[in-house]
């Protein structure tokens, strides 16, 4: 009976496991269709989120120099809300000239691709048709991504007062978090350390990366504006937002701004741009950023690719733009729980991983020499 009993609990305790593990994976999938489909809704809070992390600090500072707390929020939200504003009047005027002009850019540029698949399908292709090369390349993919993403911030812009409230109400709560986590849990917990260092982390990373990225697109303007092409603070507004991408939102933000040089302009001035953006995204990606930073975004450059293409998928433009913050913000429960632990090492860097090993070497050392006997 001993043998049969203990075969039975196996078996029971594998199906309870299986079952736990089916459960858990069809709530990660309503969950995510339900964010998908409140999407609506949820960006502007995001939106809010994410702009009340980047100025808590300043409301902080300005609370220690004896400024109260609605009119210290009151003062960066206004300041926030001119920005806001400004951008959304930059944005609707260039989104819509760009619009009406993208079907005479496709068409130019539909007569470039042709004749170098010609010219290659001549001369590589034993004179075969091109249409099999023609179907694999779409040379317009890139105008229209610049459109959908500047037209789904526009989008975003059209609920700037739910954006300016929600914001106003975390910031005046960012004083008082401390104070509710503290009587809430104690003040021994040593687990609230780590989701007050990961904020802290976060709203330093952003608040760096908001200065960058200001810069970034400062100079892609005027990179585009001297060099003469169209639409240079669009150009600009791109090269800012994409930054919060990194690596991949500087190639993205690159390849429409050469393609309509190509276009508007001839290869030579396409050659400029290019390397004007690649002059522009090493000085301030390789140099500048990390130096500011001293430290990294702790996420897989791969995680960091399909982060952008996942939290696009869910909540769109804004989503591409807030992939990295949002998959930081899911990577910290993760860390948390002992048993998802390896499902964040697995997403962050290799610094995280070989930190994870050092700890790990460090334990069983410690459990080694508590397991060794002391001579007398």
């Amino acid at each position: 009976m001993g043998p049969l009993l203990c075969d039975h609990r196996v078996v029971e305790s594998s199906s309870r496991s299986k079952t736990s593990v089916t459960m858990m994976l069809a709530a990660i999938v309503i969950v995510v269709y339900g964010m998908q489909a409140a999407k609506v809704i949820l960006v502007p809070f995001i939106v809010a989120a994410f702009l009340a992390l980047i100025t808590v600090r300043p409301m902080l500072w300005l609370q220690a120099k004896r400024v109260p707390s609605i009119i210290a929020a009151l003062l960066i939200v206004t300041m926030i809300m001119m920005i806001l504003v400004l951008v959304g009047m930059i944005l609707g005027t260039s989104i819509a000239d760009f619009t009406a002009a993208i079907p005479g850019y496709q068409a130019r540029l539909d007569t470039i691709v042709d004749g170098i698949l010609r010219f290659i399908a001549k001369n590589f292709r034993d004179g075969q048709s091109i249409e099999s090369l023609r179907d694999m390349v779409d040379p317009g993919w890139a105008m229209g991504l610049v459109a959908n993403i500047l037209n789904g911030l526009k989008d975003v812009l059209t609920n700037i007062f739910l954006i300016i409230f929600t914001m106003i109400f975390i910031l005046l709560e960012a004083s008082t978090v401390q104070t509710k986590v503290e009587a809430a849990f104690g003040r021994s917990e040593n687990r609230l350390a780590s989701p007050g260092q990961f904020l802290q982390n976060l709203g330093r990373y952003l608040g760096i990366k908001t200065i960058v990225s200001l810069a970034t697109g400062l100079c892609a303007g005027l990179l585009t504006w001297w060099i003469g092409l169209d639409f240079p603070l669009l150009w600009a507004m791109l090269a800012f937002l994409l930054n919060y991408v990194p690596t991949i939102g500087s190639i993205i933000a690159a390849v429409p701004a050469v393609l309509l040089a190509l276009v508007q302009l001839g290869p030579g001035e396409a050659g400029a741009t290019a390397i004007g953006f690649v002059a522009i995204n090493i000085v301030f990606g390789n140099f500048i950023e990390p130096r500011l930073m001293g430290y990294g975004v702790g996420i897989s450059p791969l995680v960091v690719f399909l982060g952008l293409v996942f939290w696009g998928w869910v909540f769109g433009p804004v989503g591409m733009l807030l992939s990295v913050p949002l998959t930081m913000t899911m990577k910290l429960p993760l860390e948390a729980n002992e048993r998802t632990r390896w499902i964040a090492i697995l997403l962050g860097s290799e610094r995280d991983a070989e930190y994870a090993l050092r700890h790990r070497a460090e334990l069983e050392a410690l459990e080694d020499d508590q397991a060794t006997p002391t001579s007398s």
